[in-house]
C-alpha cells in the first residue's frame, strides 16, 4: 500500500471574508465554517454557541480545557475521505495522495467532564512541554445548550472539531504542496522476498477504551466494540483513526497525534534500511479483566502468525491500562518475539512511587515519556481562549492551583501531551 502525503507550508492564520489558502496563509470566513459544522442536527442541537480564536507560538496566550487536537487534510488521489466512518464514507483510506496543512491546528475547547481536559500554554514554561505551543491554533471555542448530557456534547464537539478540519483541509486541494513524501509497506509475502535478511518489525498499537468519554475510533467504530487486528501504517496516516477521549491530558492520543504518530514516522524511516516494517496490530484498553486476556491473547497471536522479529508497544492512559500493556508485553515474548515498550510514569512528586501499576521481568526495554506527577508553575498569560473554571479540577491539579495573578501550580499530567505515550513529546530518561 503506497500513501503520498502532500505537505503546505501554513505560515499564518487570519480571520477573513473568504476561506482559501493562498501564499501560505490560511484564511477562514468563521461565519462560513460555523455555519458548515451547524449543519450536523447533534452539533445543532448541542452547541449554542461557537467562535473561533487564533493562538500562534511565542504568544501570552493560554488555550483551555483542551478537547481535541486536528490537522487539516484533504484526500485528492485514491480511495476515501478525510475521517472515513464519521465525516465521509466508509471507504479504506492509505493509499494514493493527501495533502496536509502543515504548522497549524484545529483545536477544539469546552467544557467536557471539567476534569480530564487540559492546558495548552503558547509562551512560557508550559510551551516547553507540548508540540501544540508550536503550531498555528485556530481553536474553535464551544458552549453547550442546557442540560445536554456530557456524552452527548462531546460527540458534538468532536464533530465540529472534524468538520472544521475536513473543511479547512479542503482549501488545500488544488494548491501545489511544499513537499510530497511517499510511504510505502509491502503484503507479507512480498516483503519476505524484498527484504529477506531484514528483520521483521511491526508496531502493537494500544487504543484507549475503557468506557464512556474514554473512545478512540477506528472507521466510525469505538474500539470497545472490537478485538485485535491488523491495520496498515498508511492508514493509520491517513485519518482512519480519530480521538474521542477525555481522559488526562497529558498522555491523551489526540486526533492530532494519531494522524503524525511518531512511532510510524521512525519505523518509516528505518523501512528497508535496518528493518522490514511489517504492520499495525491495533488493540483496544479493557476495563474487565476477561477483555484484557481476550484481547492480549489475540495481539500476541497475531504477532506469531505474521512472523514478527520484533514489536513496538505504545499505550494510551495510566494505572488500568498498565495491565493491558504488560499483558500484551509478556504474552508476546512469550512467543520469542522481543519488545519495546513506551509508557510514562506516575511516580509521585518526588519520583520515588511506583512507575507503573504492573510490570513483569520480560518488559526488560523500556521508553518513558516523562513523570506526569512532576509539579511546575505555569505563568500568568496577557490572554485565554476559553475558560479557568476547571483549572483546578483538571487532573493534575488541586484546589488552589489557580493564583490570584493567573499563574497555575499543577503536575505536568494538565498539559496536553506533556507525557504522551507515542514519544510524541520531549521529556524521557536514562
Amino acid at each position: 500500500m503506497k500513501l503520498q502525503l502532500g505537505f503546505i507550508n501554513i505560515k499564518d492564520v487570519c480571520l477573513s471574508d473568504k476561506t482559501m489558502v493562498e501564499n501560505g496563509i490560511l484564511h477562514v470566513n468563521s461565519d462560513e465554517v460555523i455555519s458548515h459544522i451547524m449543519q450536523d442536527e447533534d452539533v445543532k442541537a448541542c452547541i449554542k454557541e461557537a467562535y473561533f480564536d487564533i493562538a500562534r507560538p511565542g504568544e501570552k496566550v493560554r488555550i483551555t480545557p483542551v478537547k481535541d487536537v486536528i490537522e487539516p487534510r484533504v484526500k485528492v488521489e485514491g480511495s476515501g475521505g478525510q475521517f472515513p466512518g464519521v465525516i465521509s464514507k466508509v471507504d479504506a483510506v492509505g493509499s494514493g495522495r493527501t495533502h496536509v496543512l502543515k504548522g497549524m491546528a484545529v483545536v477544539t475547547v469546552g467544557p467536557i467532564v471539567g476534569f480530564q481536559e487540559g492546558i495548552i500554554d503558547m509562551w512560557g514554561t508550559g510551551a516547553e512541554y507540548t508540540e501544540f505551543s508550536k503550531l498555528i491554533n485556530l481553536v474553535l471555542v464551544c458552549r453547550p445548550a442546557e442540560d445536554i448530557p456530557p456524552h452527548e456534547y462531546e460527540r458534538a464537539l468532536r464533530i465540529a472539531g472534524l468538520r472544521t478540519a475536513a473543511f479547512l483541509g479542503e482549501c488545500g486541494r488544488e494548491v501545489q504542496p511544499d513537499e510530497v513524501r511517499e510511504y510505502e509497506t509491502f503484503g507479507i509475502k512480498q516483503g519476505m522476498e524484498k527484504f529477506p535478511h531484514l528483520p521483521r518489525v511491526g508496531y502493537v498499537h494500544m487504543l484507549q477504551s475503557q468506557g464512556l468519554l474514554h473512545d478512540t475510533y477506528v472507521y466510525g467504530v469505538d474500539a470497545k466494540q472490537t478485538l485485535s487486528t491488523i491495520i496498515m501504517p498508511t492508514e493509520t496516516m491517513d485519518g482512519a483513526i480519530i480521538s474521542g477521549n477525555c481522559v488526562s491530558a497529558c498522555d491523551k492520543n489526540t486526533t492530532y497525534h494519531h494522524q503524525n504518530n511518531p512511532v510510524v514516522a521512525e519505523l518509516f524511516e528505518e523501512h528497508g534500511k535496518s528493518l522490514n516494517y511489517v504492520c499495525n496490530i491495533i488493540t483496544n484498553e479493557n476495563v474487565y479483566l476477561a477483555d484484557k486476556v481476550r484481547s492480549s491473547d489475540w495481539t500476541a497471536k497475531l504477532c506469531r502468525l505474521l512472523d514478527l522479529d520484533g514489536v513496538i508497544i505504545s499505550q494510551e492512559g495510566f494505572g488500568n491500562p498498565d495491565a493491558d500493556l504488560i499483558m500484551n508485553t509478556r504474552k508476546i515474548e512469550q512467543q520469542g518475539i522481543k519488545t519495546v515498550i513506551i509508557t510514562d510514569e506516575y511516580a509521585g512528586n518526588d519520583g520515588r512511587s511506583q512507575s507503573l501499576a504492573d510490570s513483569d521481568p520480560l518488559a526488560d526495554a523500556v521508553i518513558t515519556g516523562g513523570n506526569a506527577n512532576q509539579v511546575i508553575t505555569l505563568p500568568p498569560m496577557e490572554r485565554v481562549i476559553g475558560t479557568l473554571d476547571y483549572v483546578d479540577r483538571i487532573a493534575g491539579g488541586h484546589a488552589g492551583s489557580l493564583a490570584e495573578d493567573g499563574s497555575i501550580e499543577a503536575e505536568i499530567q494538565v498539559i496536553t501531551g506533556a507525557t504522551n505515550e507515542m514519544g510524541f513529546g520531549y521529556l524521557s530518561a536514562r
